[in-house]
């Protein structure tokens, strides 16, 4: 019977947090503790928090206290943690420990002092942002002595466990938490963005690539490990390479992802509007085995609302990057979110964003009522909407996507589609087309003899419901 004491690794989030956990439970193995499924029976509950808008914040808080009511000693780790440290702690007693990104190189350590009872000061929050410096050249040189979540340490000693990678390579500091033919992948760390409404990059800091042999290592280990889908993660996957160097680092690197043995479909996520660039449509559309899919933050279409988020574009000129994007793959999916009620936005910004709904013909649509977040420049901005109105926004232009999108779901049928198969159902199995990233877009339901979980198969598209599609496979 094992004498290693368990940890329970819970993850809140987005698909980059999946990412860090996945390190962090490398690097809990190796420091000698196993992993145990859920709280009960665990010594300590780590807790991979959010702390992107309020709604995460508070999930974070109501998961950290459940797991203190299971009995187990309970560390704040992830976005919520970094942010907000010492703060943290003391609103919170009944967390063990507040650790920033800085403590993940040396967890072992600290789960250990939270065992022993060994009382040390919740990390102090600070901004990131002036961590690495923006030349290229200087941050290469600088980057060895700071942590980033989801990169390892280059040229890091000693052999990794069983299970997280072979003794002879590649050296990926990763231990997958779940299982299925899908996984995130994460090209960098942090954003150089100053988006006003945005706090991300004060705690997640500035942008740092990882090296192209680096991703594509980790996406062979991936494949090794039954990985079929490729999800590219990143605060901003169109600036990838930028600090290499590189500005067309990404439209290179994809045709190698796409020829990993093993690997059937790569999906980039998180796209700059103002950063897709010809090049990277014409990658994306015409590269075997990458989907064609283009999840963009448009965030809004009205030219003087998007300036007061220090963004760029307006809806002719979004809708003129869309006919550029279905000129070459007239299928290709589309996926944006919105904000409603930012500061100064009258009613005639907003119907302008109603316009543009209309004629984008998305396939996905997330609509946010605006809030100020701590830090952020947008939280000092005068012109503030009442709440009441933004929740009348919200309502109004969630029933025209949802409306709007189910309408883009039923111009598919009649379509063939190909299917990446996740789950066995009563009626047969669901998936994902190439439209269709997980969890934030629509599934299909696909019918036919013969399937088997992790394949894609081609199939006829036979109905919709919502985003969701039927088809079968002749």
């Amino acid at each position: 019977m094992s004498t290693r004491r368990k940890v329970s690794l819970i993850t809140l989030g987005c698909a980059r947090n999946e990412v860090d956990s996945e390190e962090l439970a490398a690097r809990i193995e190796d420091a000698g503790w196993d992993l145990a499924d859920g709280a009960d029976g665990a010594d300590v509950v780590v807790v991979n928090t959010c702390g992107f808008i309020e709604a995460a914040k508070k999930d974070s808080i109501d998961t950290l206290l459940a797991a203190h009511d299971s009995g187990a000693k309970v560390v704040a780790a992830g976005c919520m943690a970094e942010r907000y440290g010492r703060e943290l702690a003391e609103a919170l007693p009944e967390a063990d420990a507040v650790i920033g990104f800085d403590d993940y190189l040396s967890i072992g350590d600290r789960l250990d002092d939270v065992m022993e009872g060994r009382a040390r000061e919740a990390h102090a929050p600070r901004d990131r942002r002036t961590l690495l410096p923006i030349s290229p050249v200087e941050r290469s040189a600088s980057a060895e002595g700071v942590a980033i979540p989801g990169h390892g340490p280059a040229g890091e000693a000693g052999d990794l466990p069983d299970g997280v990678a072979p003794a002879s390579g590649p050296r990926v500091l990763r231990r997958r938490l779940g299982g299925g033919p899908v996984a995130p992948l994460k090209l960098a760390s942090g954003c150089d963005r100053r988006c006003t409404f945005c706090a991300i990059p004060a705690f997640r800091g500035a942008y740092v690539s990882r090296p192209p042999a680096e991703v594509l290592e980790e996406a062979r280990w991936l494949a090794g490990h039954g990985v079929r889908e490729l999800v590219l993660v990143s605060e901003n996957s169109t600036s990838y390479g930028k600090d290499l160097g590189d500005l067309r680092a990404l439209e290179k690197l994809l045709p190698g992802l796409a020829a990993v043995d093993g690997i059937e479909r790569v999906r980039v996520s998180y796209l700059q509007p103002a950063e897709t660039r010809p090049g990277l449509i014409e990658a994306i559309c015409g590269t075997p085995g990458v989907a064609p899919y283009f999840d963009l933050s448009f965030q809004h279409a009205s030219g003087p609302v998007l300036r007061s988020m220090r963004r760029f574009g307006d809806r002719v000129r979004f809708l003129e990057l869309l006919d550029q994007i279905r000129a070459q793959a007239p299928e290709a999916g589309v996926r944006s979110n919105f904000i409603v009620g930012f500061p100064g936005e009258t009613e005639d910004d907003f119907e302008e964003l109603a316009e543009f709904l209309s004629a984008a013909r998305l396939d996905a649509v997330g609509v946010f009522g605006y809030s100020d977040e701590d830090g952020t420049e947008a939280a000092k901005l005068d012109g503030k909407v009442d709440p009441d109105e933004i929740a009348r926004r919200v309502e109004e232009l969630t029933e025209l996507a949802e409306e709007l999108t189910a309408q883009r779901a039923e111009d598919r049928v009649g379509s063939e589609i190909h299917v990446l198969l996740e789950d066995k159902v009563d009626d047969g199995f669901e998936g994902r087309a190439a439209h269709q990233a997980p969890e934030v877009d629509g599934t299909v339901l696909v019918r036919g003899e013969g399937l088997a979980l992790g394949e894609i198969v081609a199939a006829r598209v036979t109905g919709s419901e919502g985003v969701d599609l039927v088809a079968d496979v002749s």
